[in-house]
Parts: structure tokens; C-alpha cells; sequence
């Protein structure tokens, strides 16, 4: 097939859309497909190379308020409908919905090319992380309105097409996410890194990874950390990402680790060398980090949604908390944090659990999506 991406992020933008768009794309370009990526123009940098050519067509685009490393890209129907001429897709993927993807949807429909669009960001929840929850139902609308003129919206969990579907969304499908095992792995713990984090040989080592932003819930990871540290003083606390707040909480918790933005192999180390990890979100469609910590071999607390409710036995991986139930999340880390054994077979466990999740298989089934689409 010819498939044509329309996304507003995209590598080397670090987000769990952009990489989860990047993976699709190579694996179906590595399957055969023709692909065609529709992103803005990102200043000095380019795409990672893939296994065999992608055509590209660059746009137009800003830097989101707040998010000065993120990007959205401006309307383009005029450019796409120039492209989709000369270069027809057999089906369009519209993975994020700022105006480009609005103009993609627009242009694909008034042309007669089938299209999906991807539901990969829960902006509705964003808006009363950021102060504005009276948004929320507007916000959720123009959603609504965006992907219900797709032939169908592409979902990672059985669970979120249920809350769509619940909300007034319709043609929900589900394609679940894999992980990459041989890359996310217990054999690249490192003891050297552990001792730049001032972890002692038998210390805890604590991790959140993530983009650093309100939205993420993060002082309930705070909190909780403070109450391992009551009970395992050798406990250290290392954060791995960067975000809105990056440059502000290393002046409020100068006693943590904050090791900025890490990728590849890099990425792999720090969550294989870490002993348990703290995930307090509730806004995700997702959670990428999930599966990479669970492949890591590092046992989770996280509530009861996206990754962890489709992937993570409770007890048995981590723990799985009632989601909002701020106190259980808090007692589950410090009941961990004093059981190394117990962490230890939940990581063997957890690893175990992921490794059928194949990363090809994923590419695979979305092309099967977008091969039943009609016009």
C-alpha cells in the first residue's frame, strides 16, 4: 500500500506519539509499504534514517506554549491536496489532531481517500491539569468531531475504545502496542550508573520516566518517595525526561537525581538499573514507559488504566492501584521498596509478561486497519 502519515510530532521531538509514529512508519516501511510522512518543519534537524526510503513533505509549524521543544503544525490543505494528486495514498493516518491533521482529514474526505486518525493524547484531561477544567467538555467536542469524520480512530487498549465509545466516538479500533525487547532488557543494568546516582550495591533505586509536566500527577510520586524514604534511607530518587517543569524542580528537590533526556541504549540502562519505578499518571492513552519498565525487568506502581491495566498483573508485576486512590499508590511504592525479593520476582515476572509484544506484529495489524477503510 501507499500510506500517507499525518503527524504534528515526530524524532527527534521525545514523546510517546512521536515514537510510537516513527515505529509504525519503519515497520511498515520495512513490510513493503510506501510511505509518505506529512510533519512541520522542525529548525536544524531531520528524521532518523529508516530501512528503506520515506518520502517527506514538510509544513509549516510553531512551538506549542509551554512545550518550546514540541511543534504544531499549521492548516495545509492546499499542499496536501498538490501531493495527494501527484502521489495518491491508498489510505491516510492522521495521528494527531492540531490543524494539520484537521486539514488532512478534510483533504482525505473531499478527495475520496480513506483515512483514520489516531486518538494518542487525552488533551480533555490536560485541560484541568493546567488549571482550565472548565475547557474540558469542549475540548472533548471538537475531539469528537475530528475523529468521527475519519472512517475509523485507532486506539491502543480495548479499555480507552470503551471510554471513547462511552463518550460519543464511533468506528473505534483497537491496535495494541508492542515493545522492544532486545533493546528494553535487564542485562543492561549498570552498577557504574547506579553509582553516579549515589545508590549504594544492595541501595533502592527510584525512577520516574516521562515527560516532567503537571499533567503527569507528579507530586504524587513526590509524596511517595518521601514515605520510602522513612522506611529505606539509602533510597534515591532519579527522574529521567524533560518537560515544562524540568528546569524548576532542581532548584525544589535539589536531594534528587535528574538526569535530562536519554535515549536508545542510554534510556535502556537507566531503567534496567533501577529497582522500582514510580508511574502516578492518569491522563495517559497509554504509557509507552510501562511496557519499557516491565521489558527492563523493574516491578511498577501505576494506577489501573491504559499500559498497565491491559499488560500489568497486580501483585504479581507491580501493583495496580484504583485509579485516583492517591493513599494506596503511596503505601503500594513503600511496601515494595522495603521487599528487595519480592521486587526481584516481579521483575523476572514482568519481563516474562511482555516478551510475546512484538513490535513487528504491531505494523502489521494497523495496515490491516487501514486495508478495511472505505472512502
Amino acid at each position: 500500500m501507499r500510506i500517507a502519515v499525518v503527524t504534528e510530532t515526530y524524532p527527534p521531538e521525545v514523546n510517546g506519539v512521536s515514537l510510537t509514529v516513527q515505529n509504525l512508519v519503519a515497520g511498515m516501511a520495512e513490510d513493503g509499504h510506501e510511505l509518505i510522512v506529512v510533519r512541520p518543519f522542525q529548525p536544524g534537524v531531520s528524521t532518523l534514517p529508516l530501512a528503506r526510503p520515506v518520502h517527506e513533505l514538510l509544513v509549516p509549524g510553531a512551538a506549542l506554549p509551554k512545550y518550546p521543544g514540541l511543534r504544531f503544525g499549521f492548516p495545509a490543505g492546499g499542499k496536501l491536496t498538490r501531493l495527494f494528486a501527484t502521489h495518491r495514498p491508498d489510505a491516510v493516518y492522521v495521528a494527531t489532531e492540531g490543524p494539520l491533521g484537521w486539514s488532512a482529514v478534510r483533504t482525505a474526505r473531499r478527495l475520496g481517500i480513506p483515512v483514520a486518525t489516531g486518538f494518542h493524547t487525552r488533551f480533555d484531561a490536560y485541560a484541568g491539569a493546567y488549571g482550565l477544567g472548565p475547557l474540558t467538555s469542549v475540548v472533548r467536542h471538537w475531539l469528537r468531531r475530528l475523529h468521527n469524520a475519519s472512517g475509523a480512530t485507532v486506539v491502543p487498549t480495548p479499555e480507552l475504545r470503551e471510554w471513547l465509545e462511552r463518550h460519543g466516538f464511533q468506528r473505534v479500533r483497537v491496535v495494541a502496542r508492542g515493545v522492544d525487547t532486545k533493546l528494553f532488557d535487564p542485562a543492561r543494568r549498570r552498577q557504574k550508573l547506579r553509582e553516579r546516582w549515589g545508590v549504594a550495591p544492595d541501595g533502592l533505586a527510584v525512577v520516574y520516566v516521562g515527560r516532567i509536566a503537571a499533567e503527569k500527577n507528579l507530586d504524587l510520586a513526590i509524596d511517595a518517595f518521601a514515605r520510602i524514604k522513612e522506611k529505606r534511607p539509602d533510597a534515591r530518587f532519579v527522574w529521567v525526561g524533560t518537560g515544562p517543569l524540568a528546569s524548576r524542580m532542581p532548584r525544589e528537590y535539589p536531594e534528587f537525581v535528574f538526569t535530562g533526556l536519554r535515549l536508545g541504549e542510554d534510556l535502556a540502562e537507566h531503567f534496567a538499573s533501577a529497582d522500582l519505578f514510580l508511574f502516578p499518571s492518569l491522563t495517559e492513552t497509554f504509557g509507552n514507559v510501562t511496557l519499557e519498565a516491565m521489558a527492563s525487568g523493574v516491578p511498577t506502581i501505576a494506577f489501573d488504566c491504559g499500559a498497565a491495566r491491559a499488560h500489568l498483573k497486580d501483585r504479581e508485576h507491580g501493583r495496580l492501584v484504583p485509579n485516583g486512590d492517591d493513599s494506596a499508590f503511596v503505601q503500594a511504592a513503600v511496601d515494595l521498596a522495603r521487599d528487595d525479593e519480592r521486587r526481584r520476582l516481579m521483575g523476572i515476572a514482568a519481563r516474562r509478561a511482555v516478551q510475546q509484544l512484538r513490535p513487528e506484529r504491531v505494523a502489521r495489524d494497523f495496515v490491516g486497519v487501514l486495508a478495511t477503510l472505505t472512502a
